[in-house]
């Protein structure tokens, strides 16, 4: 079965001194520096996803410093980057097409972040119909705020996981 690694939105606006910093983004980008080695040396392709916001939003601005995939994970010419403007990596993208043209079947997901995009992409990839393995050490999230209640990231990064687990994907 063909398969590809799917780098969802590892820019540089998520790391230290970034405009939306996320807990523990290094621990994950190192995993994410594995899963390419790894990737490469089996011959997996390797897809980037990009998001870009408007210009008036407060982070992933086109043309900064902080909507730029991280250095450290740097795509090579033959990766495949993808720009998306929403939540949902195949809304409004050539995912779908470019995977079909492909062959693949299977995606490794990992990126950020847990309870947005990635969480958005690996439940539209059922719709699509392809399986997901999501690689949970490999991903980082924040904490997040409801009704003045702060949810920590540790319990965010948890809860999302949970729910995907299963029916939209082999959470490893």
């Amino acid at each position: 079965m063909q398969e590809a690694l799917l780098i969802i939105d590892v820019q540089n606006d998520y790391f230290p001194g970034g405009a939306c910093e996320l807990y523990k983004a290094y621990e994950a980008e190192d995993r994410i520096k594995s899963l390419i080695k790894e990737s490469r040396t089996l011959l997996r392709h390797i897809i980037y996803i990009q998001h870009i916001n408007p210009p008036d939003d407060t982070f992933f601005v086109e043309g900064t410093f902080g909507c730029e995939i991280s250095e450290r994970i740097k795509p090579l010419p033959d990766d495949k980057v993808i720009v998306k403007y929403y939540p949902n990596s195949f809304f409004e993208t050539e995912l779908d097409s470019y995977l079909k043209e492909k062959g693949i079947k299977k995606l490794i997901v990992c990126g950020m972040m847990t309870h947005m995009c990635v969480d958005t992409t690996v439940r539209a990839a059922m719709d699509y119909g392809y399986e997901v393995d999501l690689v949970a050490d490999a991903c980082a999230t924040m904490n997040l705020e409801i009704s003045g209640e702060i949810i920590p990231a540790q319990t965010v990064q948890k809860t999302f996981l949970a729910s995907l687990k299963g029916v939209f994907a082999n959470v490893i």
